[in-house]
């Protein structure tokens, strides 16, 4: 299983930077489109839908409200996206209690929507900054650091279930573990950089509001998995599950780190 994780990683790694830091504006919106897609065919089964007609139908939805969603005012959808990961934060919260939220197969299609196409809005809107590779790096790295960070301390030192009904294997211990990787290297980044005290703290700031917030798409999807009875989301990514396995922390932490950004620039 290692091995096989270990080769699909080193041949996925450089076609995903590579479409995300090479590509233009137009073939980077596809780009992650068709990545978001597969998460949309993943999500209709988590939702219950297992006929291929209903999947296909909604991944196709979720294309078409992604390239739709341009022609939105951006601090609509973000501040959609913020009340939304507050919804989710009392649902993962609440678990088992709010399970009974989500017994409904249409609507567990509808939350989709709501992770989903937020997620990829961000992500296009960020590559349209004049940084653009700096930002979508910025992000990447805290979000793998924290979840590096959170692994290898949470398997060493973790005791403290962080919410045991929905993901047993998380703890209090690895979530400080994950936040603390992800400060220091945005701490370094500000040493390095030069960057003066005001920058220095609001990229502190989002980075710690941007990991806090990953842990929850992590455990949001945890909660839909355990609903449904799967281990992985999917299984198009040998050795690592399915692709909302993979960007899970992704869509949450995207569209909170994409409007601090806009707040701290004014726009």
């Amino acid at each position: 299983m290692l091995k096989q994780r270990i080769i699909t990683a080193l041949v996925l790694a450089p076609l995903a930077l590579a479409g995300v830091f090479l590509l233009p504006l137009t073939g980077f919106g596809f780009f992650i489109a068709a990545i978001i897609m597969l998460g949309a065919w993943e999500w209709a089964n988590l939702s219950g839908f297992e006929q291929v007609s209903i999947r296909l139908a909604y991944t196709a939805v979720v294309g078409i409200l992604c390239g739709l969603s341009i022609f939105l005012p951006p601090f609509l959808i973000l501040g959609v996206a913020v009340v939304w990961w507050l919804v989710v934060f009392v649902l993962v919260k609440q678990y088992p209690a709010s399970s009974r939220l989500l017994k409904s197969r249409p609507l567990r299609l509808v939350m989709g929507l709501l992770t989903l196409v937020p997620a990829w809005f961000s992500l296009y809107l960020l590559k349209q900054m004049s940084d653009s590779d700096w930002q979508i790096a910025t992000v990447l790295i805290i979000v793998w650091s924290a979840d590096c960070g959170a692994y290898f301390v949470g398997k060493r030192f973790g005791r403290t279930k962080l919410i045991e009904p929905v993901s047993p294997k998380k703890t209090l211990e690895g979530l400080v573990g994950g936040l603390l990787l992800a400060v220091l290297l945005a701490s370094v980044v500000t040493v390095l950089g030069s960057v003066g005290f005001q920058q220095s703290f609001f990229l502190l700031l989002t980075t710690t509001v941007t990991v806090l917030v990953s842990v929850l798409g992590d455990l949001w999807e945890s909660v839909l998995k355990r609903e449904r009875g799967l281990k992985d989301s999917g299984h198009l990514l040998p050795g690592h599950g399915g692709v909302l396995d993979r960007i899970d922390s992704l869509t949450a932490a995207i569209p909170i780190f994409t409007l601090a950004v806009m707040i701290i620039r004014g726009v």
